[in-house]
Parts: C-alpha cells; sequence; structure tokens
C-alpha cells in the first residue's frame, strides 16, 4: 500500500478549505485515505507546524485545535507517529492553557521519567513534569 507522508500545508488545506481549489484537493487525498486506498503518514513536528499556524494565522481557541486535531490524527488512513503523546498533548495545552511544544515536551519528558531544563517557569509550573531551571539542575 502507498504511504505518503503529509506536509502541514496539505493538513491546514483540508481542515480550513482555505483556499478552496487547494482544500478540495486536500479533501480528495484524505478521502482516499480513508476509503483504505493509501496511508497518510504525519510526524509530531508538522502537527506542532499545523497548531502554531491555526493558533498565530487563523487565530483558533486552542481547545478547537485540539478538537479538531484529534479527530485528525485519530481518523482512518491517518498514521501517526507517538499518537498517544500527542492527544495527550492538545488536551494538556487546552485545559493548562499552555503552549502545545510546551504540553508536548513536559508529555515525553514524563513518560520517560526526565526532568525538563526551562527557563519557562509560567507553562511548566502548570504541567504534570519535573521541571528545573538551568542554573538548579542536579547531577547524580
Amino acid at each position: 500500500m502507498t504511504r505518503a507522508w503529509l506536509d502541514a500545508n496539505v493538513v491546514l488545506r483540508f481542515l480550513t478549505g482555505d483556499p478552496e481549489e487547494m482544500a478540495r484537493e486536500a479533501k480528495g487525498l484524505m478521502a482516499r485515505a480513508e476509503r483504505g486506498e493509501l496511508t497518510l503518514f504525519l510526524t509530531d513536528l508538522v502537527v506542532a507546524e499545523t497548531v502554531w499556524v491555526l493558533r498565530s494565522f487563523y487565530d483558533h481557541p486552542m481547545e478547537r485545535i485540539r478538537d479538531t486535531l484529534s479527530a485528525f490524527v485519530s481518523a482512518p488512513g491517518i498514521e501517526v507517529e507517538n499518537l498517544d503523546v500527542l492527544l495527550e498533548s492538545l488536551d494538556l495545552a487546552a485545559d493548562k492553557n499552555v503552549d502545545f511544544v510546551d504540553a508536548y515536551l513536559a508529555s515525553r519528558a514524563h513518560r520517560a521519567q526526565e526532568l525538563v531544563c526551562t527557563f519557562d517557569t509560567s507553562d511548566f509550573k502548570r504541567l504534570p513534569v519535573s521541571w528545573s531551571r538551568p542554573g538548579t539542575v542536579a547531577t547524580n
């Protein structure tokens, strides 16, 4: 079966319907994946770019982005690396009102039972992960 790696611009055209001609083409591709004709692979980095564009350019609220992308990454014909981490990160970003990338980093570090080193104390105080400022990281 054919496997194609999706770029964020295809995902964005599909989700936003903008511009119309590209959106039609993206919707046709997604329909083929849903019918099982091909598999569309989505990387974590492409999801992060998609979130960033939906927030910064389209000004969508994080709750809407979470709901839309959670459904998209779980759709038939879509294969995603780290699906559980992505879904958790989308939930954390929306529920805790933090940046998606910070939520993703916290999710990955927490699963590895490791520390996040950051200056961003405001976001990480709200996330379920151990964190430290660079100057206070302890060594074993």
